[in-house]
């Protein structure tokens, strides 16, 4: 859900700070007002391509903040963790920036992200319906997911496309097999001797880590125990040692602290430096005893190394990946081992295509009788948005066997009786389709989908009683859903929760645009001058505060 949105710099906006909330929310204001802009922003954080002229005048840059609530969007949150954003809060907040160059620059979370990130995890999050903007209903992977989920099929829809993608395995494999069968036996041959060989080697990452430590310490034993020899001489054994040398200071400092106690702060810390020596003179001692020059042992270690790097060299990788390459012919092995019966591949191949066939007619069988609900359901409500004698049609064109089953997904419309039916991509009107879109997105609701819609322009060509239908439309989305509407009709604004308005100001010779949200006493203001244009009556003032009850 869209949490809030910070606009500064852009277009006609100086400083503009919004909070919403769940539900149906309504963005009115006069013609010219700027009541796109919100859109317009909010389009830029989900990854929409900036144009030319749209940071405010004078300004270096625009800048755009959405954050949103995604504690119950488990999409989004594995979204996140797999492009290595950080996930650890409930919130994700997009930024853009945009200069006035036409440089621009995607942040998520905080991180530094591509514009097509923004976009990708932008269709999670917000559908914007309107002429101009991004629509996810004109996809037909959208309208066949709306159908999947209408009907109660997303889970057997994906199982489908496991099953295909492993009928789809065993059928490559078994065509590559007869085309290169003699290619593939000798292929294994060398996989199996490669793989003896170094499996013979026996090699392991942390014993490279270990032989190239002791190889480090016996090829410079003389110089380790020559060094710790001159280091005990200077510490503790010679005549100038610093032991020594410390022993005269403390003699001295103990005179001295005699006459003046304040010494004793330094007397202190010179016996705990001196205790800290003596256990290093200690040490010291040990290692020397204990370094072993053992010419055997390093010419041992000595020729591990040789072989393995002698290995890494032969097959062209590094030492560390020596394991993993070891793993990857493995299975490379096991799979040619298994395909080298053609019979037996064949024989896995046919199941596969049969699991793969009975689960997608499962699937065609249930979109067939989702498709003539939805088809009636969305007729009806087309009916009721000024769509008299239009149709709503699920077509379902048979295709050979894909990921997706038996069948294209698209859905067809005639926005009016005697218009042909057309794809949904297809339709002129932006008002239309937007209605359009309005009665599916009310009718599939319930089934998941994007959290947060906004509609623009989906009362164009209406009016009366069908504007109130839209509204309670709307009203009722925004209770499955965050919803929010830029209209022009005082029957679709009066109906919802919140209500916000856009005003243009002058400051300091400036035009600028505002947003604020309107207590029950502005409302009905709004409402009236909707209603009654630039005088505002008492009567239209009653009417206004009529239909605010509602």
């Amino acid at each position: 859900m869209l949490q809030t949105l910070s606009i500064r710099d852009f277009v006609i906006v100086d400083q503009l700070d919004l909070e919403f909330e769940a539900g149906f929310t309504v963005l009115t204001g006069e013609t010219g007002a700027g009541k796109s802009i919100l859109i317009d922003a909010l389009s830029l954080a989900l990854g929409a391509r900036g144009e030319g002229g749209i940071t405010r005048a004078g300004c270096e840059k625009a800048e755009i903040h959405a954050s949103f609530n995604v504690n119950n969007h488990p999409e989004v949150m594995t979204w996140l963790a797999e492009q290595a954003f950080s996930d650890e809060e409930p919130e994700l907040l997009l930024r853009r920036v945009i200069y006035a160059d036409g440089r621009s620059r995607a942040f998520i979370n905080g991180t530094p992200a591509t514009i097509a990130q923004l976009k990708e995890v932008g269709e999670f999050l917000v559908d914007i319906y309107s002429q101009n903007a991004h629509h996810s209903l004109l996809k037909l992977a959208t309208q066949r997911q709306v159908l999947d989920a209408f009907g109660g099929l997303t889970i057997v829809a994906a199982e489908t496309a496991e099953k295909y993608k492993a009928w789809h395995h065993l059928n490559v494999m078994r065509l590559a097999l007869e085309k290169n069968a003699a290619a593939y036996a000798d292929e294994l041959a060398e996989l199996r001797d490669n793989a003896r060989e170094l499996a013979q080697l026996n090699f392991a990452m942390d014993e490279w880590e270990a032989l190239q430590q002791e190889y480090a310490r016996l090829s410079n034993g003389a110089s380790l125990i020559t060094s710790g020899e001159a280091c005990l001489e200077w510490l503790s054994e010679g005549e100038l040692s610093a032991l020594n040398l410390l022993a005269q200071v403390q003699h001295k400092l103990q005179g001295m602290a005699e006459f003046d106690a304040s010494l004793n702060e330094a007397l202190e810390s010179l016996d705990s430096g001196m205790i800290q020596l003596q256990e290093t003179s200690r040490f010291l001692n040990r290692y020397v005893q204990r370094v072993d020059l053992d010419p055997e042992r390093l010419s041992e270690v000595d020729a591990r190394i040789q072989a393995i790097h002698a290995a890494a060299r032969k097959h062209r990788t590094r030492v560390e990946a020596l394991p993993a390459l070891l793993e990857t012919w493995q299975a490379r092995m096991a799979e040619l081992a298994s395909v080298a019966d053609d019979g037996a591949l064949a024989k896995q191949e046919v199941e596969a295509l049969k699991a793969y066939t009975a689960l997608a007619q499962t699937l065609s069988t249930g979109r067939a009788k989702a498709a003539t609900t939805l088809h009636e359901k969305i007729t009806a409500e087309m009916q009721r948005l000024s769509l008299s004698g239009g149709q709503f049609v699920v077509e379902l064109t048979p295709q050979t066997a894909t990921a997706n089953g038996l069948e294209q997904v698209e859905f067809l419309v005639a926005g009016h009786a005697g218009v042909p039916l057309r794809p949904l991509n297809k339709v002129a009107s932006g008002g239309e389709l937007s209605r359009i879109s309005l009665a599916i997105r009310v009718v599939t609701a319930q089934q998941g989908g994007v959290p947060t819609m906004i509609f623009d322009e989906v009362d164009v060509g209406i009016g009366g009683g069908v504007a109130e239908v839209v509204g309670n439309l709307l009203r009722q989305l925004g209770e499955q859903r965050q919803v929010l509407v830029i209209t022009h009709l005082p029957q679709v604004a009066a109906l919802g929760l919140r209500h916000l308005r856009v005003a243009k100001t002058q400051t300091n010779g400036q035009t600028l645009s505002t947003i604020a949200k309107l207590s029950e006493t502005d409302r009905i203001e709004e409402i009236a001058r909707m209603l009654g244009g630039v005088e505002i009556t008492a009567t239209t003032r009653q009417h206004a505060a009529e239909m605010l009850v509602k």
